[in-house]
């Protein structure tokens, strides 16, 4: 099973949530950030649909992938306040 983690950090004069090198939009407060992280950690672990997805990996190439519904991360949030 995949394991992700989104670290709670300090961005552009606020706080945001982060993934690898992705952050999230700029939030007001470390609160606010750490709310936004626990909905999005809520819904990628949410079972859905078996659906094809579209996706370009780190040297340009595109893969097409069948997405079983129920193989879901695990999600973790690092919050190093």
């Amino acid at each position: 099973m995949t394991e992700i983690t989104y670290d709670i950090v300090e961005h552009d004069g606020g706080w945001a949530y982060r993934l690898d090198d992705v952050l999230s939009e700029t939030f007001p407060s470390h609160e606010a950030a750490l709310a936004a992280a626990r909905r999005v950690a809520t819904e990628q672990q949410r079972p859905g649909e078996t659906t094809g997805i579209v996706y370009e990996d780190t040297r340009g190439q595109w893969h097409e992938e069948l997405a079983a519904g129920d193989d879901r991360p695990v999600v973790r949030i690092h919050d190093q306040t």
